[in-house]
């Protein structure tokens, strides 16, 4: 820390589909659903994260909720730079004499393309981003997990984000193979809204198969402890009248099928690329799941038993990709993986 360390603020940003985590100072302060409403009229921004989450599916006509990302990529350029302007505001919201420039490390998705790259370098420095740095994902979320990156030895991580599921062989600090699909939580969510409506005449909104992806979410039909069913309230679609359907975490295994299935393919994909070598270290030490999808009931499990090599969880997977951006902030000159 020089003389003058408090002219610049040093953050680390999970900029995710579904949560944007920011990490200061080790610590995490800021994660919030990375959502904003915006007032039509004005075109300002009315409210960010978890309130604007709260209003979403509720607005009207002059009022209305956008999230800036899809599959992993800025969707909203505008929206996007005001959601990383307001969260970066939430960190100190005393105001100051001056705004301290920003020093910022940000993962992007390992399939970005050079336009996407942009897109996230754009809206940082016009947030008031110094100097941005970027790291990918899953190089991030293996830094998270606590796998020595720089090592001659191969790791593989799974990080099944909102938008994206990232799929990566990691070697001497770089990604050796990498599988970058679009096919994630929103996903498994909007199979559930499908499945909600087609099996059970059921209308229902993000937020709600959102819970029903937490409460009895499942990647297997048999659980050794198995949730109970979770009860969802809304309107028939016929007659639009209130009914109450309780829902299996069996169902919700059998609506989701599809989507796992496309994972499986991928990772068995990415495996097929990797070399000799390092698929050697990959199935004596497995490979580990971040992000929110890790969460899915018995995904370990099955993706174990389908592919033959261990599945480990990470600890606290949903933060694994924050806190190897953040090990990365405070090793920016070291880490010769971080895109300028």
């Amino acid at each position: 820390m020089g003389l003058f360390s408090f002219l610049t603020q040093e953050i680390a940003i999970d900029l995710g589909t579904a949560n944007t985590i920011i990490i200061h100072n080790d610590k995490i302060v800021v994660d919030e659903p990375s959502i904003v409403a915006i007032d039509l009229k004005t075109e300002k921004m009315v409210a960010i994260g978890e309130k604007a989450r709260q209003m979403q599916g509720k607005t009207h006509a002059n009022l209305k909720t956008i999230r800036p990302l899809r599959d992993g990529v800025i969707a909203d350029f505008n929206a996007a730079e005001q959601m990383i302007r307001g969260m970066i505001k939430m960190i100190n919201p005393k105001p100051r004499l001056f705004s301290p420039a920003l020093k910022m490390v940000i993962c992007i998705p390992s399939g970005s393309t050079e336009v996407e790259i942009r897109a996230v370098r754009d809206s940082s420095e016009h947030a008031g981003g110094r100097e941005v740095y970027m790291i990918y994902e899953p190089l991030a979320a293996a830094i998270g997990i606590g796998l020595d990156v720089e090592a001659p030895e191969g790791n593989m991580v799974v990080d099944i984000g909102g938008g994206t599921t990232e799929i990566a062989v990691i070697s001497l600090g770089g990604i050796v193979t990498n599988k970058s699909i679009r096919i994630a939580g929103d996903d498994l969510t909007a199979d559930i809204m499908e499945y909600m409506r087609h099996q059970h005449n059921i209308k229902i909104g993000e937020r709600t198969a959102e819970e029903i992806k937490i409460h009895v979410g499942s990647a297997l039909s048999q659980l050794q402890d198995p949730p109970p069913d979770y009860v969802v309230q809304g309107p028939n679609q016929m007659t639009a009248l209130p009914i109450e359907v309780p829902v299996s975490y069996q169902e919700i295994a059998h609506c989701l099928e599809k989507s796992i299935s496309k994972i499986e393919t991928a990772v068995l994909s990415a495996l097929e690329q990797t070399p000799p070598e390092l698929y050697a270290d990959i199935v004596a030490k497995g490979i580990w799941l971040a992000g929110g999808g890790a969460l899915l009931k018995g995904l370990d499990k099955r993706l174990t038993d389908k592919i033959g090599i261990p599945f480990h969880i990470a600890e606290d997977p949903l933060r694994a990709v924050v806190r190897g951006t953040g090990i990365a902030l405070k090793n920016v000159d070291k880490f010769s993986f971080l895109i300028r």
